[in-house]
């Protein structure tokens, strides 16, 4: 369904108000939430915990599910959200002399656009486009991780998508839709010179301190809406993992020469008007980590290869399931309140927070509340806040005898608000 190209090869074929796009919404997208995906794509989304699979309210409805904009009114939309992550990590019972607190919030604010477009074509066909970051993470520690090297350590990972999207009704209450993503991602790594020798990696001289580097790739989502009642609506969502160019000036990093593909993701949802007013939307959603070797293989194939290997060590995550939970509560004719909660499992086992250090995608509840008010006939204006507490994963036997021995314990916290404006044609 997708090939593998180099991103000079992709990039090459955008239009070049594409390409403008890409830039500006690349600029600084990075965040962490259920794994290093958003937890809700549109700033209406999130102040319901995330859930949209059967619950289209904005031009970014397409991304969780690309058979909603026939059911949407013709709108565009566009956002912006405040990303502020707690990062740190404590390292205990090491052989070595790299025991102690370490922080890697050098870096503290973030900010993530995002853009909506849907226009009804006729009276069974819509078509879109949507524009946001679909996920990434941060680290930056300004004292350095002597495990990794010396100086200041961490890794920056960003991923946006330029999505194309395309629904069709076949009948008046069941719609089927695609969207074809775009993919761009940018990484840098930082500090981790003490795998840079042919000791650990496959090609040294290629696994920190490259500077940024970029791919693309090309990949389908595919989902399907049906109100089965006037009040009572499910929805499914399935997304191909996408084949990404290599990050060649990493490729002594990642396993398989710089690989660092985009997992495929699944999910189902249901919507229930309860009254006039108040609507509930759930939704379960699955990631497949686990099946990316640069984000799933454990550190223990140190075992039987090198960083940059086929099947090399990597992060050692998992697949989750993430549930999402929200309501949304219509006051009158312009004041529109939202809640909502979302739950993932667990990503980062025990035995692999080392190399979670850099990545320590850990937190599992997020609480949101937001809502929308109208202005006037045609704008609105949307608000949705995000606190995920504090989580802690604690290492069991997650540093090597021969890096030391002991255990590193990540954690993570994260506030999110998001601010959108809203134009009905």
């Amino acid at each position: 369904m997708q090939t593998r190209q180099t991103r000079q090869t992709r990039t090459g074929r955008l239009p070049r108000l594409a390409a403008l796009m890409l830039a500006a919404f690349a600029a600084d997208t990075t965040h962490a939430t259920n794994g290093y995906f958003q937890q809700g794509y549109g700033i209406k989304a999130q102040g319901i915990g995330g859930a949209g699979i059967a619950l289209p309210q904005d031009g970014l409805a397409a991304a969780a599910n690309p058979a909603g904009g026939v059911f949407l009114d013709e709108r565009f939309d566009l956002g912006v959200s405040w990303f502020a992550p707690k990062r740190s990590a404590d390292i205990a019972g090491s052989a070595a002399p790299v025991n102690g607190s370490y922080d890697g919030n050098g870096k503290k604010h973030f900010y993530i656009p995002e853009l909506g477009l849907v226009r009804q074509i006729g009276p069974r066909l819509a078509a879109g486009i949507a524009v946001y970051g679909n996920g990434g993470m941060n680290t930056t520690y300004r004292r350095g991780i002597p495990l990794f090297g010396h100086g200041e350590a961490g890794v920056n990972l960003e991923q946006v998508f330029i999505a194309p999207n395309i629904a069709w009704k076949l009948a008046e209450a069941h719609a089927i839709g695609a969207a074809l993503n775009f993919a761009y991602q940018r990484f840098e790594a930082k500090g981790l010179a003490n795998f840079d020798n042919p000791m650990f990696s496959s090609s040294p001289g290629a696994v920190t301190d490259r500077g940024i580097d970029t791919s693309t790739g090309w990949g389908l989502r595919l989902g399907y809406l049906g109100r089965l009642t006037p009040e009572f609506s499910i929805g499914a969502s399935w997304g191909a993992k996408i084949a990404m160019g290599r990050f060649d000036r990493y490729r002594g990093l990642f396993a398989d020469g710089g690989s660092f593909d985009i997992p495929a993701s699944y999910g189902i949802g249901a919507a229930y008007r309860i009254t006039s007013g108040l609507t509930v939307a759930a939704d379960i959603h699955r990631i497949m980590y686990g099946r990316i070797t640069s984000v799933g293989a454990p550190l223990s194939h140190f075992a039987t290869g090198q960083l940059g290997t086929a099947g090399g060590p990597g992060f050692g995550w998992k697949n989750i399931s993430v549930y999402k939970i929200g309501a949304a509560y219509d006051v009158g004719d312009s004041l529109t309140l939202r809640v909502g909660y979302n739950h993932s499992t667990q990503p980062v086992p025990a035995s692999e927070t080392l190399f979670n250090i850099l990545a320590p995608g850990v937190v599992q509840n997020h609480l949101s509340t937001g809502g929308s008010l109208k202005l006037g006939d045609h704008g609105e204006i949307s608000v949705a806040y995000t606190r995920a507490p504090k989580k802690t994963v604690n290492g069991i036997h997650s540093i090597p005898q021969n890096f030391g021995g002991g255990n590193a314990n990540v954690s993570l916290a994260e506030n999110i608000l998001g601010l959108a404006y809203g134009w009905r044609f």
